[in-house]
């Protein structure tokens, strides 16, 4: 008796070890590790609908606070710096208008580019800022929970919405004509097997923040008062606005988010916890196949990692499936000291990160000119990221080279000396060369992408990248997207009235289809996504490298020349797997042995992919 009771206990142990493990919160999930992820600025992608285009009371509450009384919505194919008649009559500064200026980009359009992303084998959205804001880029939150009504096909009808509802109380809350339509985005994403991430900003609002602005109107007797940190209150009996608060980073437009010593404070997260139920199970119904399937969570090293442990728990409990990853990036901007983000990679917090180490140990090793880094260095690089963070960290992580936040490779190529994130805008920084990348520019870009899609780590394309587009930083890899069937104004003007050469703006057919063919072998490839990496070759002075991922489903073995002469170089047949025909998946060609020996040569900034 005593013995049955002992093997009942012990199956019953088992069996709650087992449902355990498959509810277990902190296991990555698998989708993230096989992803091809695309990121999205709305409001410069693609313009579906025209007809809820941002008017002045839309952009009310938005630096630069004043605007002209009558703003079109700017051509969307038109010279990028040059300033329309109406810009000219409110500033003839490029840098001060083009904050003013929206495109018209919308949730509609994103919707109708869906099979074109499906052509890039994308399995993955991460879309940023969509919540209603008054700016372009959508990082100063007027709330949470709807969408922005300029991304939707009724602006005045969600905003009576708006007006109806208690924002402190999800029961009031209802669903805007935006809203809908970003279900509908989320549902036909998924049928075409697309999981949709999008923007969390959760460290900071804008000033038109609902909590906010009650606070400023009522100052002590706000009953938010305890979600800001104020530094001084006004004082009535004095001409002057005494008020002030803490912003993120020093920015004033941007009110931070108050926290304790558990992260937000509670009322902040309990606002946030409605806000993450809403939009990952939005019927409540329990399954979250209609919401969203995850967060890419904004400057994250800046909001206790307290906060995020127990937010890994609400979008779990939700969605055990869920992805989360977080901005995690500059230690010492000044000195080009990027953050280690294993703390935050331990299991309780996020599955990912944005993994700018990855773009900047790729653009050493095939942009530089000077302080070039040889192969060997650049595998160094990757191993001190494989070190720092568990395997399965690194294959969920985004592998991004543009994004947002940074120039673009492309005009990050064409100025070599400056490392990512380092290079500005021409207001900032005179000395950009904003012209068009050459063909041997956009050569090297194709050579980073066979690295994106070859090496450990989700590869990520920032829109537009694929089509040829090029740009400094912000805002300057914001422009509109350009498109196959759409004529584009040749860039001629330069913003601070430099002579430049005119450059062709049009779609680069040839950059799309190398992007196409790399992500389709990605795809088709899982050891890609889901092997260790093993060096197999290196030679420092040919800037050759030679690595192999392998698997229970075979062998891939990647051969890369980072340097600019054309390298030849012989390798065992035992060191490529015996002597069988190996294929290379960029060409098509067959390659044997000769006796015993593998003979290849290499163009200048380019990749063999054998199988």
């Amino acid at each position: 008796m005593k013995q049955l009771l002992a093997i009942l206990i012990l199956l019953l142990a088992v069996s709650a070890c087992k449902k355990n493990e498959e509810s277990v919160p902190d296991r990555v999930p698998e989708w993230s590790k096989t992803a091809i992820w695309y990121q999205i600025f709305p409001e410069r992608f693609y313009n579906g609908d025209p007809s809820n285009d941002p008017k002045v009371i839309d952009r009310a509450g938005a630096w630069p606070y004043k605007y002209p009384d009558k703003i079109p919505t700017h051509p969307w194919t038109s010279d990028w710096y040059k300033l329309q008649p109406w810009e000219k009559d409110f500033s003839n500064e490029f840098y001060r208008n083009v904050q003013i200026r929206r495109y018209g980009g919308d949730l509609q359009g994103i919707i109708e580019k869906l099979d074109y992303l499906k052509e890039l084998s994308v399995t993955a959205l991460y879309i940023n800022p969509i919540f209603e804001s008054p700016s372009l880029h959508k990082y100063d939150a007027t709330m949470y929970r709807h969408i922005d009504n300029n991304f939707g096909p009724d602006p005045e009808g969600d905003r009576k919405i708006w007006e109806s509802e208690d924002p402190q109380n999800p029961t009031t809350w209802k669903w805007t004509s935006a809203d809908k339509l970003f279900l509908q985005l989320i549902q036909k994403a998924h049928k075409r097997n697309i999981k949709v991430v999008i923007d969390g900003v959760f460290n900071h609002v804008g000033r038109t923040f609902w909590a906010f602005e009650d606070l400023v109107k009522n100052q002590q007797n706000s009953k938010y008062k305890d979600w800001f940190t104020v530094t001084k209150w006004d004082n009535p009996a004095t001409p002057e606005n005494e008020f002030d608060y803490e912003g993120w980073v020093g920015v004033k437009e941007l009110p931070e988010l108050k926290e304790d010593e558990n992260g937000l404070v509670k009322p902040v997260a309990d606002h946030i916890h409605n806000i993450v139920r809403r939009w990952m199970d939005p019927n409540g119904d329990g399954n979250p196949e209609d919401g969203i399937d995850g967060w890419r969570l904004d400057v994250a090293e800046m909001v206790s990692l307290n906060f995020w442990k127990t937010f890994r728990t609400w979008i779990k409990e939700i969605n055990p499936n869920a992805y989360s990853t977080g901005e995690i990036w500059w230690e010492d901007w000044d000195h080009d000291v990027m953050i280690n983000a294993s703390p935050w990679l331990q299991g309780d917090s996020f599955d990912g990160v944005m993994n700018y180490r990855f773009a900047r140990a790729a653009k050493m090793y095939i942009v530089n000119r000077e302080n070039k880094n040889t192969p060997t260095a650049f595998i160094d690089s990757l191993k001190n990221i494989y070190h720092d963070y568990h395997p399965d960290n690194v294959r969920a992580a985004m592998n991004l080279i543009s994004s947002h936040d940074t120039e673009r490779f492309s005009t990050l190529i064409k100025n070599p000396k400056y490392n990512p994130d380092h290079l500005r805008n021409v207001g900032e920084n005179p000395e950009i060369n904003i012209e068009k990348p050459t063909d041997e520019e956009y050569q090297k870009l194709k050579l980073v992408v066979a690295l994106q899609v070859t090496l450990p780590g989700a590869p990520m394309i920032y829109y537009g990248d694929e089509a040829g587009m090029w740009g400094a930083d912000d805002p300057d890899e914001r422009k509109p997207m350009v498109w196959q069937n759409m004529k584009y104004e040749d860039e001629t003007t330069h913003p601070l009235g430099k002579h430049r050469n005119r450059d062709k703006v049009e779609f680069n057919f040839d950059l799309f289809e190398w992007y196409k063919l790399m992500m389709g072998i990605r795809s088709q490839n899982s050891v890609l996504a889901l092997s260790d990496v093993k060096v197999f070759y290196t030679d420092d002075e040919k800037y050759i490298l030679g690595y192999k991922r392998s698997d229970e489903t075979g062998s891939i073995f990647v051969l890369v020349n980072g340097g600019d002469k054309n390298a030849d170089a012989v390798i065992d047949a035992s060191t490529l797997g015996g002597n069988n025909l190996l294929t290379d998946l960029v060409t098509d060609k067959q390659y044997g042995f000769d006796a015993g020996k593998f003979n290849f040569s290499l163009a200048p900034y380019s990749v063999m992919i054998l199988k």
